[in-house]
C-alpha cells in the first residue's frame, strides 16, 4: 500500500464512528476521507436496497444497474435534493432515496449502464442475486421486507466484527464456543456453563465471566453500528427495538 492509500484509509477511519449524517454532509463538502467512509456504509447496506428493487419487479440485470448507478449518484450528491439528511434514520433516508430514483428512472434518458467509463461502488451483485433467489417466498411488502434485510445485514457484520475481534486476540476457539449465547432462540445448541467451563478449561465462575463479556462486546458493538445510522444518540434504543420487531414480522422468511 503506498502513502496516499494509507492517507486516504486514515482519512476514512475518522468517520468511521461519525454517524450517517455527519458522513453524508461532509461528503457533500468533499472532506477528505468522507468519500470513502460514504463509500463504506453502501457497501454495508447495499443488499437490502437490491432485494427492495427486486421486489418492485425489476430484473436481476436492471436492479443490479439501478442499484450501483443509485450508490453512483449518492455518491455524486446528486440523489441528495429529494431527501433531508437531517431527518430521520439512515435505513429511511436509503430508502426514500431510492424509491425517488426509481420514479426518476423512468425519465431518464441517460441512466448509467454497466461497461462504461465510469468507476462503480464495489459491490458483490452476483452474491446478492443468489442470496434473493435462496430466501424464502414471504407475504412482507417490500418496505417491511428491506427493514428485515437491514437488520439480517447489520446483525451480521456486527457478528463478525464481534469474530474479528477474538480472532486478533488468538481467541477463535472462545469465539466459536460462546456464539451460541447470542441466539436464545435457538436454546438446544447453546451449552452449559460446566460445557463451556471444560472446553475453555476454566472454572465455572470464569465460564460465567467470559459469557458475561462476550455478551456485553456484542452490545456494545451492535451500539456503535446503530449509533452511526441515526442522527439523536437517543434514538438508538428505539431504532434497536423497531430493528428486533422487523425480524420478528419477517418470522425469519428471509433467512
Amino acid at each position: 500500500m503506498n502513502r496516499t492509500e494509507n492517507l486516504a484509509g486514515a482519512q476514512a477511519g475518522q468517520f468511521r464512528t461519525t454517524n450517517w449524517s455527519a458522513v453524508l454532509l461532509s461528503a457533500q463538502s468533499e472532506l477528505p476521507g468522507s468519500q470513502a467512509a460514504l463509500a463504506d456504509l453502501c457497501r454495508l447496506y447495499w443488499y437490502p436496497l437490491y432485494a427492495f428493487v427486486r421486489r418492485r419487479g425489476y430484473s436481476a440485470q436492471d436492479a443490479e444497474d439501478l442499484t450501483q448507478s443509485f450508490f453512483l449518484s449518492l455518491l455524486e450528491r446528486k440523489s441528495l435534493r429529494k431527501a433531508d439528511p437531517e431527518k430521520g434514520k439512515f435505513r429511511s433516508f436509503l430508502l426514500a432515496s431510492m424509491k425517488n430514483y426509481l420514479i426518476d428512472a423512468f425519465d431518464r434518458t441517460n441512466s448509467v449502464k454497466r461497461g462504461g467509463h465510469i468507476e462503480f461502488v464495489a459491490l458483490d451483485l452476483e452474491s446478492g442475486e443468489e442470496r434473493y433467489l435462496g430466501e424464502a417466498a414471504s407475504a412482507l411488502n417490500a418496505e417491511s421486507a428491506f427493514d428485515a434485510r437491514w437488520a439480517m445485514t447489520l446483525l451480521t457484520y456486527v457478528m463478525d466484527r464481534l469474530r474479528e475481534e477474538y480472532v486478533g486476540q488468538g481467541k477463535a476457539a472462545m469465539f466459536n464456543t460462546l456464539q451460541p449465547f447470542l441466539d436464545p432462540a435457538n436454546s438446544k445448541e447453546i451449552p452449559s456453563y460446566e460445557e463451556v467451563a471444560r472446553q475453555l478449561q476454566t472454572t465455572l465462575g470464569g465460564a460465567k465471566t467470559l459469557i458475561h463479556r462476550f455478551r456485553k462486546r456484542h452490545s456494545e458493538i451492535l451500539r456503535e453500528e446503530v449509533s452511526r445510522t441515526v442522527i439523536d444518540p437517543k434514538a438508538v434504543d428505539e431504532e434497536i427495538h423497531a430493528l428486533c420487531e422487523a425480524l420478528i414480522a419477517s418470522d425469519r422468511l428471509l433467512e
